[in-house]
């Protein structure tokens, strides 16, 4: 399968592998990483609107970015239509490409404000947004939903289509409801109707964990691009490995714990370079978790990476699990 690119807006986008956002994950260093790995579009962490207004300190640390991470979208989050304007032409010379909107996060404390997946619920007000921001700004404006709100109400069809009516220059759709968060099976077939309805690009989520899952889901939907999320924590290699299959068939081996322990230490380096020595151990933790899952001895080793707080100590705990 040939891996032809996509345009967002007048931003060229190489191939068809997309990093989502994730909160605490999707920072400069993991970005960093699965570009290396043959991620076509980066996503940043969520950042939100009124902590850019209030010029909350920990923002800086969200929008860190690298020329070579490009192309990048900056996600943005929240529910006035004219703040999340007027901060978008505040940072809209920052180094990033694309600018997506939240309309899909499930978290409670999000969605109890109005903002990501509430969104779904109003679709004139989420609409509004849209047409606000790409109003005030010349880079793309995305937007980022799910299938529905609930069960009942699965309107992602007629939400992509107020969406591209409104400025949008692409979408990505996660096919859950905000009810399911990240349990049961997503719905690929939605994405496929979204897909047939809109005429801007649009970006298929949800349950890409292998590549077969990725090849199955680009002849479900016909989508432009895939959006991995969950299944590279811990894996930035999977966007290797689907690239991979999907031009020769064939899928490539697992990493080696070699290889394993190798991006751990990488990974360890990178965050202290971007956060200090403190946060980036206690980051790594749960990072180490997730790289290690399926490999021998991973439950005890997690054990003991929860209570390492130097690289020195990483660096030997990862050394010694290397030898058994």
């Amino acid at each position: 399968m040939e891996d032809q690119g996509f345009r967002i807006g007048e931003v060229q986008i190489p191939g068809k592998l997309v990093l989502g956002p994730m909160a605490g994950v999707t920072d400069l260093p993991f970005r960093l990483l699965c570009k290396e790995q043959g991620a076509d579009l980066v996503y940043t962490e969520m950042i939100s609107a009124k902590g850019i207004y209030y010029k909350n300190k920990n923002t800086e640390l969200l929008w860190m970015t690298e020329e070579k991470e490009r192309p990048l979208a900056l996600q943005l989050f929240g529910s006035e239509p004219e703040l999340m304007a007027e901060m978008a032409a505040q940072i809209e010379h920052r180094d990033f490409d694309i600018l997506d909107i939240n309309m899909g996060c499930p978290v409670p404390k999000v969605v109890n404000n109005g903002e990501g997946s509430a969104l779904m619920k109003d679709p004139v007000l989420a609409g509004e947004i849209v047409k606000a921001i790409s109003r005030r700004i010349r880079k793309p404006v995305t937007v980022k939903f799910r299938k529905g709100f609930g069960a009942e109400d699965c309107n992602a069809v007629e939400f992509a289509k107020r969406m591209e009516d409104c400025g949008a220059s692409a979408i990505a759709v996660h096919g859950r409801t905000r009810e399911q968060y990240y349990g049961g099976k997503a719905d690929w077939d939605i994405i496929r109707q979204v897909k047939e309805a809109v005429d801007i690009p649009v970006i298929a989520s949800g349950d890409i964990f292998t590549p077969g899952d990725a090849a199955a889901c680009l002849k479900q939907t016909g989508c432009d691009g895939l959006m991995l999320a969950r299944g590279v924590r811990g894996n930035p290699w999977l966007f290797h490995q689907i690239r991979h299959y999907l031009a020769t068939g064939e899928e490539e081996e697992k990493p080696s714990h070699e290889e394993m322990v190798v991006m751990i230490l990488r990974h360890a380096r990178m965050l202290i370079e971007c956060k200090g020595e403190l946060m980036a151990m206690r980051e790594m933790r749960k990072h180490v978790a997730w790289y290690t899952a399926g490999y021998p001895g991973s439950a005890s080793l997690r054990r003991r990476v929860n209570e390492i707080e130097k690289y020195e100590d990483l660096e030997r705990l990862m050394k010694e699990a290397s030898k058994r």
